[in-house]
């Protein structure tokens, strides 16, 4: 039987996937297999496995700081919301269709028998299973039926560290506070609570750790720092959209109300003298030299939203100086048509932004799969990208054609004046030296030159920032604590 730890948190970014990941880091590190499990997901960014299945990207972070490859049993449910107050719901990676949060509030508990069975299969691999919760416990209107929070740490008797965010202040409400809200049973559960994010001396914080400790009547197993860190983070509160500030190659991303996988662009954010901004208005747009319309939930609605607040007008006229790479969804608003005759989005048809001679078609049946390959022949200002090897995913509704019908299945295209770049490849820039090589390309346009521009491996990176997570918990949290709260799952049918 595999031991189980769970952790919770207050609110929405307390820190608890960064936290369940350092774990998964940690005890790999001390030779146990481990593996994460999150048995409900919401968010945009999501990623599809070896098998063509799709599952949330926090999940996939945390196997890679466990070390092993990410399979959609880590994540049996996925929500993408589609709008204000619906979703489509992702059930072992496949659709099942979309719901409105009343329909789902209500059905929920029929996927039961499908998290205990993804649960199983984990237990099958895993000396240790790190369980992430969602949102709050304490949001009493969705105790019932809870299959998340405490639901989910009832479901396999799984011990509950408490995460609270210090860095938006009132922690100490937000635990007790928290606290307080639980049933007695549920709070029997909370093993430990953890302070995130603190930033400053930590013989201040003293005081109110033991007044918290003596109302709450649990300890405080650790006071974690503020990291600096480059790990994926929520999607829907990430800190990456609030940076505005230009470096010498700026890269402008439009950031709809629906963007989705904006997890492509990490990759550049680690280059030095290279910023990555997130914008939604003309004014904020400014003068980068390259713009990415990244992948959406919502095709046709978010192009709507850039139609309406200008910013279509303004990346036409800038295309004309600027590149303009659309991935996925991005892809599909830079050709002349979109079509929804089976109304997966809003039905209908629509015109494109028209930088690309493509039409993009709607279909019922979403595409799913991992690719890998080399970039065919480019022109203009990334030909260097041409006969570089990629790896990446696809994960898309509908087909995409040229103006005769014939289906586009080329890796990258570009328009006639090689200005505009389309692919409906997801992580294409994670790969070798292609990002890098983006950028140098976009310097040389400028007429300057980056110092440390090689950025040779982006995975390795990405393994020296589990290590440092790790490194920084194992100093902050009580790890004796933490192991002797680790207890055998108890999954019953």
């Amino acid at each position: 039987m595999a031991k189980v730890i769970m952790v919770q948190g207050t609110m929405s970014n307390a820190g608890k996937s960064l936290i369940a990941a350092g774990l998964c880091r940690i005890f790999k590190q001390d030779g146990y297999r481990v593996a994460p499990f999150k048995s409900q997901n919401m968010a945009l960014n999501s990623f599809i496995t070896e098998e063509g299945l799709e599952m949330g990207r926090a999940q996939v972070m945390q196997a890679e700081a466990a070390g092993i490859r990410p399979l959609v049993c880590m994540n049996p449910i996925l929500l993408k919301p589609t709008n204000h107050t619906g979703s489509q719901v992702i059930v072992n990676g496949e659709v099942l269709g979309n719901m409105s949060a009343k329909d789902y509030f209500a059905y929920k508990t029929q996927l039961i028998p499908d998290i205990k069975k993804a649960f199983r299969k984990l237990e099958e691999m895993a000396d240790i299973i790190v369980i992430e919760g969602a949102g709050s416990p304490a949001e009493i209107n969705l105790r019932e039926n809870d299959i998340v929070n405490m639901g989910m740490a009832e479901m396999v008797d799984a011990p509950v560290l408490l995460a609270g965010d210090i860095d938006r202040g009132g922690v100490f409400a937000q635990l007790l506070g928290t606290l307080s809200l639980l049933t007695e049973e549920e709070k029997s559960r909370v093993k430990g609570l953890l302070i995130n994010k603190f930033r400053g001396d930590k013989s201040i914080l003293d005081p109110g750790i033991e007044i918290l400790e003596e109302k709450g009547k649990v300890p405080v197993v650790g006071v974690i720092p503020y990291m600096d860190l480059s790990i994926e983070d929520e999607d829907s509160l990430t800190e990456r959209f609030e940076k505005k500030e230009a470096d010498w190659i700026d890269i402008a991303v439009i950031r709809y109300p629906r963007i989705s996988n904006f997890t492509d662009f990490h990759v550049f954010e680690q280059m030095k003298g290279v910023s990555v901004r997130y914008v939604t208005s003309v004014s904020e747009l400014q003068h980068p030299d390259l713009i990415f319309l990244p992948g959406s939930k919502n095709t046709m609605g978010d192009l709507k939203w850039m139609r309406q607040n200008g910013l279509e007008a303004a990346i036409k006229k800038m295309a004309e100086l600027v590149p303009v790479c659309g991935i996925c969804g991005g892809y599909q608003m830079l050709g002349n048509v979109i079509a929804d005759p089976y109304e997966v989005e809003e039905g209908g048809t629509i015109s494109g932004i028209g930088l690309l001679p493509l039409e993009t078609i709607l279909e019922q049946e979403k595409t799913r799969c991992q690719i890998k390959g080399t970039i065919g022949t480019q022109k203009g200002i990334f030909q260097s990208l041409s006969g570089k090897e990629f790896t990446g995913y696809e994960i898309h509704m509908g087909k995409t054609r040229y103006r005769d019908g014939t289906e586009c299945k080329e890796t990258m295209i570009s328009d006639e004046k090689a200005q505009v770049y389309g692919s409906y490849v997801h992580g294409i820039f994670d790969q070798g030296s292609i990002a890098a090589e983006v950028v140098e390309a976009l310097a040389i346009k400028k007429g300057i030159t980056l110092e440390d521009l090689e950025f040779s491996d982006y995975q390795q990176f990405k393994e020296t920032q589990y290590d440092k997570l790790a490194d920084t918990l194992r100093i902050y949290l009580d790890m004796e604590a933490i192991y002797g709260m680790l207890r055998e799952a108890k999954l019953e049918d």
